[in-house]
């Protein structure tokens, strides 16, 4: 049995410049834990693989192709590969959010911004 708590794993850097965390990687999936403070927002881009997104605490608005949306903790969001996708955190308090990549990319994801 393998455990693994976010913050005991360390931050990767990223071209969002969020705090970013690898919970699992394999050629089936790679599963990232993000934290983004109040005010952070991801660049806008597209994976070359689906992604889905849950959030594990806060409130934050997702940006899926053309649609936005407010969501809060206890939400999945599912983003088909390749269209655009954006988080940001537009309230007072942290949003975290665990993204679920299947399968892992081996094509780099393009950035929109």
């Amino acid at each position: 049995m393998i455990l693994r708590k976010p913050f005991d794993e360390p931050r990767l850097e990223n071209p969002h410049g969020v705090d970013s965390r690898k919970l699992y990687s394999a050629p089936e999936a790679s599963i990232i834990h993000l934290t983004l403070q109040p005010g952070e927002k991801l660049r806008k881009h597209k994976t070359p693989v689906h992604v889905n997104f849950y959030v594990l605490e806060g409130n934050g608005v997702v940006l899926i192709g053309d649609e936005k949306k407010a969501v809060e903790k206890d939400t999945l969001i599912e983003s088909p590969a390749k269209i655009t996708h954006c988080w940001y955190n537009e309230s007072d308090s942290i949003l975290r959010i665990l993204v679920i990549k299947t399968p892992k990319p081996t094509k780099p994801t393009e950035f929109l911004e």
